[in-house]
């Protein structure tokens, strides 16, 4: 029985398919338009599925199996060039984007957390459009373009371009993001980003500011400064780009940079801040931006080597498109009405039963029948349903259930071995890190990951870990203690 959205009645999606080439992607997207979508880390289309906002979709097409599209590389002509699967955390961890295109870094590990940078693609990000989005401010600093492929053929367009208005893109139904470009930051460039928000982690942007200087002998050549959150669109200070050309950043400089930016402004009153409060943190975030350039501190706060929650991946597992399939075939894997999907959960091999609509939390519980993993919030904010999903900490409330097919999938009741408990586990029931429990799985998966990835983390990389787990009793004290504790029993 599939699920059913509230307001219609109708199911939230009646075919899954994991195509086996892009060119098939393309042809289905073509037969399908506006009634199909492109699944990849898909942390803002399930909850928008769920919710009833995009009705006329009913069939999901699954590329995250497809080879080579999570690419960052650079070519000769000094372009770094994104596939669309490209996720934040692989942003995180290129040594090319930190060097060359740090903006794009820092924006990207300031995205959810690190279940939600596992998933969600930098694509995605510019896709969704979003004004307050993170990736997309850094990417117009840099005069990123994008390419989009359909049956048609490819078309580039500006980045700058891209966007007509508050989640509204230039994208046409049949058409794929195949390509985000960019030219590499060169010697005499520096950047940053800077995100102001409610809360560390896990917030969307009160405001966001990201700016590439050219500089010449301490002087500035070329400026590119690119605002989000405060506009309907991701917008450039013209007027403050221009003026910093031909100036050294002298404070006098930067205090009339950072006005010349707050007036570019055009915010709106939220729930997250007055337009007058934006407008103002505009003018103190550009000169915070700016003076960090010319200190030469803008990198200051961001890891060495961050906290990916990949264990000890260095990258995504490797793509292998339906090659993997458990029957052996190479055939695309459709999922439509009745199709049981199947899947190896805590080294078990499982066919479950149809779950069209589902999410892979519920085909865990409900399915499965493995209730440890928990629904705390479903819509990726509490991290209590955290699994690993092919070697990586996900959030499982925003992953398709059918992305389960022929997967590898650990939930919190396979963690222990032989009968043993996890030395996180134990360091729990030590130091009395639980209370309530509700939140108890998510905390451990997610520092069991960052114990297979760094097996003597500071504190800090802890706290890294654990931005994505909530919990409303212990005050994480004891918590953080027994990742603490866990670690020197593993070591």
């Amino acid at each position: 029985m599939p699920v059913l959205i509230p307001q219609t009645g109708k199911p939230v999606w009646r075919e899954y398919i994991q195509p086996e080439s892009k060119d098939e992607v393309l042809q289905i997207l073509s037969a399908k338009r506006e009634r199909a979508r492109i699944v990849a880390g898909a942390t803002d289309l399930i909850l928008e599925l769920e919710r009833g906002v995009r009705r006329d979709i009913d069939t999901l097409i699954d590329v995250t199996r497809l080879r080579g599209l999570d690419d960052i590389r650079l070519d000769r002509d000094n372009t770094i060039r994104l596939g669309p699967l490209v996720t934040h955390n692989d942003c995180v961890a290129s040594p090319l984007i930190r060097d060359r295109a740090f903006p794009l870094a820092r924006a990207a590990w300031e995205v959810g957390a690190p279940q939600i940078r596992n998933r969600g693609t930098v694509a995605g990000n510019l896709i969704t459009a979003s004004p307050a989005n993170d990736t997309i401010t850094p990417l117009i600093a840099l005069g990123a373009t994008v390419s989009l492929a359909s049956a048609r053929g490819i078309r580039r367009i500006a980045l700058r371009g891209f966007y007509l208005g508050v989640r509204k893109t230039a994208m046409e139904p049949d058409e794929m993001l195949v390509e985000i470009s960019f030219p590499a930051m060169s010697e005499g460039q520096r950047g940053t980003f800077i995100k102001l928000a409610l809360r560390r982690a896990q917030a969307i942007s009160v405001i966001n500011v990201a700016i590439v200087l050219t500089l010449v002998e301490h002087r500035v050549e070329a400026a590119a400064i690119a605002l989000g959150a405060v506009a309907p669109t991701i917008i450039r200070a013209t007027a403050a780009e221009q003026y910093l050309t031909g100036r050294s950043l002298e404070q006098s400089t930067i205090e009339n940079a950072a006005a010349l930016t707050r007036d570019a402004s055009r915010p709106i009153d939220d729930i997250r801040g007055s337009a007058a409060y934006r407008r103002e943190m505009v003018r103190v975030m550009t000169a915070r931006a700016l003076r960090a350039i010319r200190d030469k501190t803008e990198r200051d706060g961001f890891p060495a080597v961050p906290v990916l929650l990949r264990g000890t991946a260095t990258a995504h597992p490797p793509n292998t498109a339906s090659a993997a399939r458990m029957d052996g075939s190479a055939s695309a894997a459709r999922h439509s009405m009745g199709s049981p999907i199947d899947t190896v959960i805590n080294g078990k091999r499982y066919r479950l039963s149809p779950s069209n609509g589902k999410s892979l939390l519920r085909l865990l519980r409900e399915e499965a029948g493995l209730t440890g993993t928990k629904e705390g919030c479903a819509e990726g904010e509490c991290g209590a349903c955290t699994v690993f999903l092919d070697g990586e900490a996900v959030m499982s409330c925003l992953v398709p259930a059918p992305r389960a097919h022929n997967a590898q999938i650990v939930t919190i009741e396979g963690l222990a071995e032989n009968g043993r408990l996890h030395p996180v586990q134990r360091a729990f029931v030590q130091d009395a890190a639980v209370q309530c429990g509700y939140c108890t799985p998510g905390f451990v998966m997610a520092s069991a990951k960052l114990l297979e990835e760094k097996p003597k983390p500071t504190r800090n990389e802890i706290e890294q870990a654990l931005t994505g787990n909530l919990c409303r009793c212990t005050g994480y004290y004891q918590i953080i203690k027994a990742v603490e504790d866990a670690s020197l029993e593993a070591a």
